[in-house]
């Protein structure tokens, strides 16, 4: 069995977030241009749109036909209020918007209902090849995908001359009935909160402030949090899917989306259509698994950051250590009359290793730290944590924490961190290893809902090949995930692309064998061959 919960704490982020990030400190960003598909390479096809497939158990096979049968009322886009405060704008003419209704919880499928927001941009090829609407979720979880596809959607502009690009917030998401369980000023105490903690007094903080943030969930968003896991948004999306008019669901998915994909494919594997997933979640790992496997990852980011500048991993590591126990003592002056603490400085840290692109700018942000300026590094942690000029901050990772704990049912106390993780997260990562480690029983500590599962399974037998990328440099979701998910997906199915490269996310580098390889199967439906590398 397959099991829920890894590359989800605060560790996990968006996908986008190597794109975006690149905008706010004002670095070199990841190219956004059109991926235009290459002619030639070999594979098979896979099944057009609407092959007939034998019937299967359909888990909204009880929605009412109010809902499976609505029709959308798309309209002119206003600015997003709710996601990514440094980013929101108003979206091009191009862009459309809705609102879908889908029940609040599926076990009484004709009781209330929510609205689940929608953003698409139409299908621009005049040759009568469009395939169908192609669902995108840039991850998180908590990521708008509302906000960040027309962000983005010059990226994907070849892939929109068959397809409708669309974009989705996710249900407690932003437009669709986002979690709320803070205010800013609050969020500004927790954030600076030591979150490795080495005395009573810090880890008596640590855990009032994970208790605190629970019951503001609960106070602010009580009705909806029972219903925000997977499971639920994977089901939304069969029913997105039937009121965009597919048979097939077409769906792009980035870091904690391959997870929501992995989820839709085993639940409906018949209506699976051509299916990507890039930066891709490891679902064999456990909560503590995946906490493990990011601090390798982040671990490995950092070591490949350090050779890249002449420093060896050993000296690279060091570095930053002594840097972050000079902060756990005094924290830095930063711009604004704010402080630079330990951990800020960590998440600052954090953010740019999600790009090499934006490894020069970790450059320039350690040395003014190392000659006392916190303040790009505090700008990095700020654009990781949606934290815009103002001091006003999205609510995504209140969303993020929300659908974590819904899911996961492991509940680590910091007894077990003490004696059984600590130690071995540290060994694994110095840098990161701590904060991982302490996260895991701060995350969901004193959480008002159980979580739903320990095990899950993203099995999907009968499906249509499903495209698995995987980069060697992945720092949030490590390269092994992605081999894992392909095999768990199936013989037949998962259908495995190496990546050797650094990044969150393959397909935003612009890599043109990435690029051609998915652009192929998503516009043609040819399926690579297997083991294909792509350097």
């Amino acid at each position: 069995m397959a099991r829920r919960g890894a590359g989800r704490s605060r560790a996990s982020a968006l996908a986008v977030t190597a794109v975006l990030l690149t905008v706010a400190v004002g670095g070199c960003g990841t190219s956004t241009k059109p991926s235009r598909p290459e002619t030639g390479g070999t594979g098979t096809a896979a099944p057009p749109p609407g092959t007939a497939q034998p019937p299967a158990p359909d888990p909204t096979s009880a929605l009412p036909a109010a809902l499976t049968g609505q029709k959308l009322a798309w309209k002119e886009c206003a600015a997003p209020t709710k996601a990514q405060g440094n980013e929101a704008q108003r979206p091009g003419q191009e862009w459309q918007c809705a609102t879908a209704r889908v029940p609040l919880d599926y076990a009484a499928p004709k009781g209330e209902t929510l609205g689940i927001a929608l953003i698409r941009a139409r299908a621009t090829g005049g040759d009568g090849k469009r395939v169908g609407s192609l669902l995108f979720n840039f991850g998180g979880p908590g990521g708008s995908g509302v906000a960040s596809l027309p962000l983005m959607g010059d990226m994907f502009g070849y892939l929109r001359e068959r397809y409708d690009l669309v974009g989705f917030d996710p249900r407690g998401v932003a437009e669709s009935a986002e979690v709320v369980c803070r205010d800013d000023k609050q969020t500004d105490v927790s954030l600076a909160l030591d979150s490795t903690p080495d005395t009573p007094a810090e880890e008596k903080a640590y855990f009032a402030d994970a208790k605190a943030f629970g019951e503001g969930c609960a106070r602010r968003s009580g009705k909806i949090l029972p219903h925000v896991g997977t499971d639920d948004a994977a089901r939304d999306m069969d029913v997105l899917r039937q009121v965009l008019g597919d048979r097939k669901l077409h769906y792009f998915g980035f870091s904690y989306g391959t997870e929501l994909g992995g989820v839709y494919a085993h639940l409906f594997p018949k209506k699976v259509g051509r299916l990507v997933m890039d930066a891709v979640v490891d679902p064999t790992a456990d909560g503590v698994a995946g906490a493990r496997n990011q601090a390798l990852g982040f671990q490995r980011a950092l070591d490949n950051y350090s050779r890249s500048g002449g420093t060896s991993a050993k000296a690279g590591t060091e570095r930053v250590v002594r840097l972050l126990e000079r902060l756990d003592r005094e924290p830095l002056p930063a711009s604004g009359g704010r402080r630079l603490t330990q951990s800020l400085a960590l998440t600052g840290i954090i953010a740019p290793l999600y790009s090499k692109d934006s490894w020069p700018t970790l450059t320039r942000a350690l040395k003014a730290a190392e000659n006392g300026d916190g303040t790009l590094l505090l700008l990095l942690a700020d654009s990781y944590n949606d934290r815009d000029s103002q001091g006003h901050y999205s609510t995504a990772h209140h969303s993020q924490r929300a659908v974590s704990c819904a899911d996961t049912a492991a509940r680590p106390t910091a007894e077990q961190v003490r004696a059984t993780h600590l130690a071995d997260f540290r060994k694994v990562s110095p840098v990161f290893g701590p904060f991982l480690a302490w996260d895991l029983a701060g995350w969901c500590a004193s959480w008002p809902v159980k979580g739903a599962h320990t095990d899950t399974d993203v099995s999907a037998p009968g499906a249509a090949p499903v495209l698995v990328v995987g980069g060697t440099g992945d720092p949030a979701t490590p390269f092994e995930g992605s081999q894992r998910m392909a095999e768990e997906l199936g013989k037949g199915v998962g259908v495995h692309v190496t990546f050797q490269g650094e990044g969150h996310g393959a397909y935003p580098t612009g890599n043109a064998c990435v690029v051609r390889t998915v652009n192929a199967y998503l516009l043609d439906g040819k399926i690579p061959a297997a083991g294909t590398v792509c350097s």
